[in-house]
């Protein structure tokens, strides 16, 4: 087990969480477990789900408000990674010296189990899923948690593995001063969010690299030699762990890379070599094989046998949202990829896709740069039906490159027109770009009510 590292934050007094979803009621509960005075404050409404968890532990809330006075006389306070530390009340609490942190600093300090930590602007709910998936089968006590599955406080709270994979956001990086990740994985970074980053890329790319912040030699940072900003990225970000980069082009040792013979072949330092055809993943696509890569690599370093990674990586069956195959109706095939919050994200959709594609895309800009799809529109999709309350920039990106762009009404109406678009042996693809509060409560809401528009063609 390692160490756990030295956190100099308050352990008992007043704690003030704010935002009231899973993760905080999962602070919640392992706080008031630590003896902390425990107080809750959610500027919305509080799902009734999660108001029962907090009634049930005695835990004071409010919902609908936040009140200055309660929060500014915290001795520690966590809060919701979708809170800006650039909001009034954040920079009041930093101003008096308060502690502001998040669910993931606060609960590992309670924990000495194994911390593997993946984080990239695309991919990483896949990867984080693959890789405890493999770890799982291989027979590993390992739990999931950060931005997918249960609270990793909670867990940390009733639970007791050996490891975690967690799945890391940028904005819980942020939050993160005195954290260290066991196992880093930085699979790539392509812009995204800048709107929380000063719309500088350079900020973005510091906010990442937190994921190495505090590793020791014995740690290990796994990072995807092909991405040109993460390798600028490492000019000024110097990892004191053992690297173990991937690569399709470069056979590398130690490392991860595609051989001539189109096999991964993963080679960690006193493990045997592991092996495997690229045809035999259960996840295909380009940038499958670099998840495959990452999460191979951890696998390898945690010492499970080939053949149980083997099996894994050709049974893994992938999350909903990403990628997600909803059904074939009169030899259309519907795919639901409504995690596709960023332009990157669709590029490695249509990449992984064959040519003849009906794509469904918009919502909430967030700056986007549509350009980069531009090529694999003209060569692959047939037509685009956009959703959303404003789509004045997908048209000037992309109008020229497609024969048939038009706009929905709703999610039913757009794949009403998707079927009528698609011909025998197309897809339709929902990768959005956007961001989905305009129409829909989050990517999940935009992904179910596209599945449910498909089933009742």
């Amino acid at each position: 087990m390692a160490a756990i590292p030295t956190y100099h934050y308050p352990q008992q007094g007043k704690l003030v969480i704010l935002g009231a979803g899973e993760s905080g009621v999962g602070t919640a509960i392992l706080a008031k477990q630590k003896g902390f005075d425990v107080w809750v404050s959610d500027a919305g409404a509080i799902a009734p789900r999660y108001k029962q968890h907090l009634e049930d532990a005695g835990i004071p809330y409010e919902e609908g408000k936040h009140s200055e006075a309660q929060i500014l006389d915290a001795a520690l306070v966590v809060k919701s990674p979708g809170i800006p530390r650039t909001v009034p009340i954040i920079r009041q609490l930093i101003s008096k010296g308060i502690p502001v942190i998040g669910e993931i600093e606060f609960a590992a300090q309670y924990t000495d189990a194994k911390l593997i930590c993946i984080t990239g602007s695309n991919g990483k709910s896949t990867t984080t899923m693959l890789t405890w998936y493999i770890l799982s089968q291989g027979g590993l006590n390992v739990g999931l948690a950060g931005n997918i599955g249960r609270s990793f406080a909670l867990q940390v709270a009733n639970e007791q593995y050996d490891c975690y994979v967690l799945e890391i956001s940028s904005f819980m990086l942020d939050d993160m001063e005195y954290f260290r990740a066991d196992v880093a994985v930085l699979l790539n970074i392509t812009p995204d969010h800048l709107d929380r980053y000063e719309h500088k890329l350079e900020n973005y790319v510091d906010s990442k690299f937190r994921i190495i912040r505090n590793q020791q030699p014995g740690d290990l940072f796994i990072y995807c030699a092909d991405d040109p900003i993460t390798t600028e990225g490492l000019k000024k970000h110097h990892p004191v762990a053992m690297a173990l980069p991937f690569s399709l082009t470069d056979k590398l040792q130690p490392g991860a890379y595609l051989n001539d013979q189109e096999e991964i072949v993963i080679n960690v330092p006193y493990q045997d070599t592991f092996t495997m055809d690229i045809h035999e993943l259960s996840l295909q696509g380009k940038h499958n094989v670099y998840n495959n890569m990452a999460s191979g690599l951890v696998a390898k370093a945690q010492e499970l046998r080939n053949a149980s990674m083997k099996e894994s990586m050709g049974s893994f069956r992938n999350i909903p949202h990403r990628l997600e195959f909803v059904a074939c109706i009169a030899g259309v095939n519907y795919i639901n990829d409504s995690k596709a919050t960023n332009v990157n994200a669709v590029w490695y959709a249509l990449e992984s896709l064959p040519p003849k594609i009906v794509l469904i895309m918009g919502g909430v800009d967030k700056g986007n740069d549509y350009e980069m799809l531009r090529d694999l529109v003209r060569t692959k999709v047939r037509a685009i039906v956009c959703i959303g309350k404003d789509n004045s920039r997908i048209y000037d990106a992309l109008e020229e490159d497609t024969q048939i762009m038009v706009n929905s009404a709703n999610m039913r109406d757009a794949v009403e027109i998707a079927s009528h678009l698609a011909q025998k042996g197309d897809t339709v693809l929902l990768s959005p770009a956007c961001a989905s509060f305009d129409w829909f409560k989050n990517f999940e809401d935009r992904g179910d009510q596209f599945k449910e528009a498909v089933m009742n063609l």
